[in-house]
């Protein structure tokens, strides 16, 4: 069974910064790209990061300079360091699975952690 654990979220001033954190079991850690999306409320669920099986990683304009994404292989986790946190920002942030297997993809999702910037 997959199963993504997001930590990590809460309520922050704004410039203030988070760290969010994904658990992840069940899969092939290493095998999988891993992402992190948001969804603000009214609004699509949209991509924040992305980092690869290789490590390479890809960003959000709104969020480039400001957070970053990492990975862990021993530990199947990964993370989400966010600083200079905007009202912006506020969101359920999912963490995301996902590999294509001879040309079917498979995408897992974790149960969102909410974050919150305000003053």
């Amino acid at each position: 069974q997959v199963r993504l654990v997001e930590s990590g979220g809460g309520l922050v001033q704004p410039g203030g910064s988070l760290r969010l954190s994904c658990a992840a079991s069940g899969i092939i850690f290493r095998m999988y790209a891993m992402g992190w999306y948001r969804q603000a409320p009214g609004k699509q669920r949209e991509l924040v990061a992305t980092i690869t099986d290789g490590g390479s990683t890809n960003y959000a304009d709104s969020v480039k300079g400001r957070f970053t994404i990492s990975r862990d292989n021993a530990k199947n986790t990964m993370t989400l360091q966010m600083n200079n946190l905007k009202p912006e920002d506020t969101a359920v942030y999912y963490c995301n699975a996902g590999i294509v297997v001879d040309t079917t993809p498979y995408n897992y999702w974790g149960q969102g952690t909410q974050v919150t910037v305000s003053s």
